[in-house]
């Protein structure tokens, strides 16, 4: 069967079973947007480039599938850059496919041009430049592997135009030939044994669990480890939902704006179980003064993460669930042989900085109103199962320390790269994923200005997401470091309570808007935009400028030395 380059590749997403894609047609991949009007595959049309991407990625985070972009050749491929650097650090599995000017043309600087394989060589897993039509089916299905095996991550396919206007003999691949690409996923059995070893005789382990759980579908398995040696959970920023929060061995989120608790019982523990993380700055502080006195087990599937930053006594490399499902079977094993391991003085001492060193903020009546007020109200008058995705900032700590997640995949949010202005869009993605489920997305009246356009996509496409702007007329995260840092020297961060207005500038999306400036008004508005569901609503709650997200660790500074606030008295340690 002959068809186009253009052709081919929209047969082979279908191949994939992709079902949506997010995009914006332009010169160069024009040739592939005209058959994707008869393909099954729904088109999402955004209003940026940039949009297209993190909506890739919300998919992504919701439904563990790959998610699909794609967009034209020169700015559209630049405006995807952010995406795709964004999915490399948090391993996001997208597949984006960039149009190109003529091959023939490549490097005379034609109309539209951008050396696209060498701008994104370094934030993605793997890039493709087609040569030849008739390669098309091989790469898509080379993409889809390397973005979805292993580490997980983006990709990115490269077709020019004459490749996509090009003849070919249709086929489809039997399975994928990459060599040098083989992924480790079954941890090495003595090592694992090993690791079975350190946990029975630990007297303060704790499990320290990254985003690779959540990646590697690895969550029940996780519980079941937990549970059967007691070992208490943290779960880091891209974890969180890994393991209950409402469970009795949950201690909770670890690191610069972690809890007390999670972040001390990591400082004295007498071993780490390190699970699919990656032990990044913001959980370790100083790295020369982190858990001193912890052996280290470190299970990744990325064999470069092992020894990366800390160097691991036990070393194993394999995939988070198939290592975990190893490990349970090792532990019992141990337990048969030598008896189960006493952690009670370990327990008693976690429980005592749980009673004296929790979370605090005060709202009091006809007072400002506090963010974390407004995320307690929106946890508690949703569903417990809501997807919850955040920007980054202040209300992104905020929101991952007042949530509750007792669901894993319910949390959506920038951890490595921290890219403002990716809630709106990946909540978009997540909603189009999981259509059934209720989204919610916290941003911050910063991000909200940089990717708002895209509400704009989701009333076109009656995608009602819900949006709480936590508005505190500041750059709020950049204000809290001038203030505890920079001798309160307010340098370009006020933005303003009033420009935009957030309710006119809603409605002139075709959103629903709202507005919020008193404690007793929240749950109403909560609970009127809980009741829309055909189109998208924004709540304006006009929040405390004047409240800084604690407990804190400060950048370098040794975990040990965690400013609670000013609850907690002068100093606030």
């Amino acid at each position: 069967m002959k068809l186009t380059g253009a052709q081919a590749l929209i047969k082979s997403l279908e191949m994939e079973n992709v079902e949506v894609m997010f995009g914006l047609p332009g010169g160069a991949i024009l040739p592939v947007y005209d058959p994707l009007i008869d393909s099954s595959i729904r088109h999402v049309l955004v209003r940026h480039e940039q949009g297209a991407g993190h909506m890739a990625e919300g998919y992504a985070h919701a439904t563990g599938r790959p998610g699909v972009a794609m967009v034209t050749s020169g700015p559209a491929a630049t405006n995807i850059v952010t995406p795709l650097c964004d999915a490399y650090m948090d391993s996001v599995p997208i597949v984006v496919i960039t149009g190109q000017v003529a091959y023939s043309s490549i490097g005379t600087d034609a109309f539209q041009e951008a050396d696209t394989v060498g701008i994104t060589m370094p934030v993605t897993k793997h890039n493709w430049l087609v040569t030849d039509a008739q390669d098309i089916p091989r790469i898509v299905r080379e993409a889809f592997h390397v973005a979805t095996t292993g580490r997980p991550g983006p990709v990115l396919v490269d077709v020019p135009k004459d490749v996509s206007n090009a003849q070919m003999d249709w086929y489809w691949p039997d399975g994928v030939e990459l060599p040098g690409y083989r992924p480790s996923t079954k941890g090495h059995a003595k090592q694992i044994k090993e690791a079975a070893r350190l946990i029975n005789q630990a007297r303060r382990p704790v499990i320290y669990a990254g985003g690779g759980i959540l990646k590697g579908r690895a969550a029940e398995a996780l519980r079941e480890l937990a549970e059967l040696a007691g070992l208490h959970v943290v779960t880091t920023l891209m974890a969180r939902g890994a393991f209950p929060d409402d469970h009795p061995l949950c201690l909770g989120m670890p690191g610069m704006h972690g809890n007390y608790t999670a972040i001390t019982s990591m400082q004295r523990a007498d071993l780490l179980i390190t699970l699919g993380a990656r032990f990044d700055d913001r959980v370790t502080g100083k790295v020369s003064a982190f858990a001193p006195d912890a052996k280290i087990i470190h299970v990744d599937v990325d064999p470069a993460e092992l020894g990366k930053v800390r160097r691991p006594d036990v070393p194993i490399v394999g995939d988070s669930r198939l290592v975990i499902e190893e490990l349970v079977k090792a532990v019992r094993a141990e337990q048969s042989k030598h008896g189960k391991s006493d952690l009670t003085d370990w327990d008693r001492q976690i429980d005592e900085w749980r009673r004296d060193h929790p979370l605090q903020y005060e709202q009091q009546d006809g007072g400002p109103l506090k963010p974390q007020y407004c995320i307690e109200a929106l946890r508690d008058n949703t569903p417990d199962d809501t997807i919850v995705v955040a920007g980054v900032g202040q209300h992104q700590m905020w929101t991952s320390q007042y949530w509750r997640f007792n669901h894993p995949y319910t949390w959506v949010n920038s951890g490595g790269l921290g890219t403002m202005g990716f809630a709106v869009p990946a909540a978009i993605g997540a909603k189009v994923g999981k259509p059934e489920r209720m989204v919610w997305a916290v941003d911050g009246d910063g991000c909200f200005q940089m990717t708002a356009q895209e509400l704009v996509t989701a009333s076109a496409e009656r995608i009602p997401v819900k949006i709480a702007i936590l508005n505190n007329a500041y750059l709020g995260m950049v204000r809290q470091w001038q203030e505890l840092f920079y001798e309160e020297r307010y340098s370009e961060v006020y933005l303003s309570p009033d420009l935009p207005d957030y309710v006119k500038w809603a409605e002139a999306m075709g959103c629903v808007g709202l507005r919020v400036d008193t404690p007793e008004d929240v749950v109403p508005a909560i609970e009127k935009a809980n009741e829309v569901d055909d189109r998208p609503v924004v709540i304006d709650f006009r929040t405390d400028y004047r409240e800084k997200v604690y407990p804190m660790v400060a950048a370098g500074d040794s975990n040990d030395n965690v400013i609670l606030g000013p609850e907690y008295g002068e100093g606030g340690y």
